[in-house]
């Protein structure tokens, strides 16, 4: 059983515990549920963006804690400080130490800024769910997923406003599980069955994505000339939390990064 397999089983008891305990009625009745949706496909696409989707995230299963003592509302809030153009933050706490909390407090932090839900969506009840925690955008990755599914989830998705974020990592993915239903297409350059990184990924499907599609490349990106030679292969977002979230200070980490890519970058 890979280490995917095994977030997958979880999650399906997970979110069979929370159907269990809270209705979708009761979603619907959020305050957030009713928010206007802030677009992550706007946002990366405006005139001067960074393209930087900032991550929070305190834990994962290959690297295991990376920042055990940031707060998600203050983390973010400086994210967006230093040119964050979007958010991400992990819901998912069994393997990535994030909670439906951090969420909320990210959105509460950020009211105009678009948010990623980064979970493993496998239920129109999670999709909901970040309905109802102030998310704009779900990420559906294809390796959880059939293309059948992919198809359900995203129209799902926009019944309720929310924009949807496809995730592939490699061509055969792309090619069964592109949709018209999605807004954005992320290339994973890490491998969810083996966690290995390798951000030529990125490189080498960017022509195969059509180019109506905001691109996303995701992991691995450490440095502004890797994220420049991605956008010059098309891609409009970056995907990045352990290089910020590594550090003692993320925000600075990150205003540290849109400063080389506004200026002369070495080959590093």
């Amino acid at each position: 059983m890979t280490i995917l397999d095994k977030i997958v089983a979880e999650k399906r008891q997970e979110v069979a515990r929370c159907e269990a305990e809270t209705s979708t009625e009761a979603l619907h009745a959020r305050p957030e549920f009713t928010r206007p949706i802030v677009s992550a496909r706007a946002a990366l696409t405006a005139a001067g963006s960074t393209g930087i989707i900032a991550e929070f995230k305190r834990r994962s299963p290959s690297k295991g804690l990376i920042n055990g003592t940031a707060e998600a509302g203050a983390t973010t809030a400086g994210y967006v400080a230093a040119g964050a153009a979007v958010l991400s933050v992990l819901t998912d706490e069994p393997f990535f130490g994030g909670t439906p909390a951090d969420l909320r407090a990210a959105r509460a932090a950020n009211p105009a800024t678009p948010i990623l839900r980064k979970d493993f969506i496998i239920s129109e009840y999670q999709i909901t769910e970040a309905r109802a925690m102030g998310a704009d955008l779900i990420l559906l990755i294809a390796s959880c997923l059939t293309p059948a599914e992919v198809v359900q989830f995203s129209e799902f998705a926009h019944a309720l406003g929310l924009e949807v974020l496809l995730e592939v990592h490699d061509e055969a993915e792309l090619r069964s599980h592109l949709t018209e239903s999605v807004d954005l297409v992320g290339v994973n350059n890490r491998n969810l069955s083996t966690f290995v990184t390798d951000v030529d990924t990125s490189a080498r499907l960017a022509t195969l994505i059509p180019d109506h599609f905001v691109k996303v490349a995701e992991s691995g990106l450490q440095h502004a000339s890797t994220i420049l030679a991605l956008r010059e292969a098309g891609y409009q977002g970056f995907l990045i939390g352990e290089t910020f979230m590594k550090t003692t200070d993320p925000a600075a980490a990150l205003a540290g990064l849109v400063a080389e890519l506004s200026g002369p970058v070495s080959a590093s």
